[in-house]
């Protein structure tokens, strides 16, 4: 081994298994290291120090060692400056940036660390020296010619959320672990329910991303009663949540299927585009709800109560709604605006359009995934969040149950 780096790892690196995957990844990487320290906490509050000195055969072998370490939250001892180097043209880092995780992180730049705005997983990191000094995550696409990129591992700390040693954090402690259908639903909804009432009295943001299953299976009422009630400030959806939830309105049906009876009334096949039809006749959802065309459903206590949404298109789509955003950079940006300030996400039955709001949320964000697939929920769960449980269950079940749980009336079929 020719080349050596020194790093350390502070915290409950050994209740959360980070010293041990740092160890596995220097020996599944090729490289070797030597404990140079090791001081374990002795009191369940106290956290345990281990500094390292990690060996590789090449220079470019280490750096990939480092990067992954880094991901785990190991820190460069002696850390220098971050290298920081002019973007070539727009949409084009530098060949050596730095890609981030979802994790909170610092980054040194004139010999002081300054916390990234923004955080979010795979993007760049830039500098801006215009008014004192700001770092912040950058998407590759807007990326602008001259942007000062951080390149390398150099001057980069990563803080991964940790698992305390008492095991405290209630239901969205650290890796709550695991997906079963057999977990007992009532209880959890009930836990959500707290998270939620505690996040209205904070005047915070609980962002709700929605599948069109939620209006087949019988739950858009108790979704729409608690948007009216405060307790969802955001929608997250795609186009045919929203074409469903309006045809419910309309037409009494959800694609084509009476969602009461569960009969296929006459031309009900054609409800769905009919649906788009008149909306889009009358300029979209706010002007349907205006007009009086539209008076109840998700989509109009949206608009009643200035809950603001975001509907993003796909090539699937039908129509689409004269509100759906069809430029998939534009759309990625309205989403990115909306996760940034959640403070809690409900990711209700919609696999595609969560992971697309998983991406853009910090892992610390508060994340609740529910689905009837259990490939699905894991799928979600194990996209970095660190604060985040899971539910297998019918979609039509859980948000009467939550509503029940938030307000007065029931909402339970």
């Amino acid at each position: 081994m020719t080349v050596a780096r020194t790093v350390e790892l502070e915290g409950h690196i050994i209740d959360s298994g980070t010293m041990g995957a740092c160890f596995g990844a220097v020996m599944d990487m090729g490289g070797e290291f030597e404990v140079e320290e090791f001081e374990v906490g002795r009191h369940k509050h106290a956290e345990t120090y281990c500094r390292l000195r990690v060996m590789a055969d090449t220079e470019e072998e280490l750096r990939a060692i480092l990067h992954e370490l880094n991901q785990q939250g190991a820190t460069v001892a002696d850390p220098r400056d971050a290298t920081l180097e002019a973007a070539p043209g727009d949409g084009i880092v530098p060949v050596d940036f730095y890609s981030t995780t979802n994790h909170p992180t610092a980054v040194r730049v004139d010999g002081e660390w300054h916390d990234v705005e923004g955080v979010e997983m795979d993007c760049a990191l830039v500098v801006d020296r215009e008014d004192g000094v700001r770092v912040r995550t950058k998407v590759l696409n807007a990326i602008e010619e001259g942007d000062l990129v951080v390149t390398g591992e150099t001057g980069i700390r990563v803080d991964p959320p940790e698992r305390p040693r008492n095991g405290s954090g209630g239901s969205f402690g650290f890796m709550q672990g695991g997906v079963s259908s057999e977990r007992p639903s009532a209880s959890l909804i009930e836990e959500i329910a707290d998270e939620m009432r505690e996040v209205n009295a904070e005047d915070g943001t609980v962002l709700a991303v929605c599948g069109p299953a939620i209006v087949h299976s019988g739950g858009r009422d108790a979704l729409a009663a608690l948007v009216r009630a405060g307790y969802v400030d955001a929608i997250s959806a795609g186009n045919g949540f929203a074409v469903h939830d309006l045809e419910r309105d309309l037409y009494g049906t959800s694609l084509g299927v009476d969602t009461e009876s569960l009969e296929h009334p006459r031309k009900g096949h054609k409800h769905h585009i009919y649906t788009i039809s008149e909306i889009a006749r009358l300029g979209g959802v706010e002007e349907a709800v205006a007009a009086g065309v539209v008076d109840e459903g998700v989509m109009y206590e949206c608009v009643t109560n200035d809950v603001p949404f975001v509907l993003a298109g796909s090539i699937r789509d039908d129509g689409p709604l004269p509100d759906t955003i069809t430029d998939s950079i534009e759309a990625q940006n309205a989403i990115r605006e909306q996760a940034q300030e959640a403070d809690l996400v409900l990711m209700l039955a919609t696999l595609l359009h969560s992971v697309a709001v998983g991406n853009c949320l910090p892992s610390t964000t508060k994340t609740v995934c529910v689905d009837i697939n259990p490939a699905t929920v894991t799928q979600l769960l194990d996209r970095g969040s660190a604060q985040a449980i899971g539910m297998v269950t019918d979609i039509g079940a859980f948000i009467p149950m939550l509503a029940d749980e938030l307000l007065e009336e029931s909402y339970e079929t």
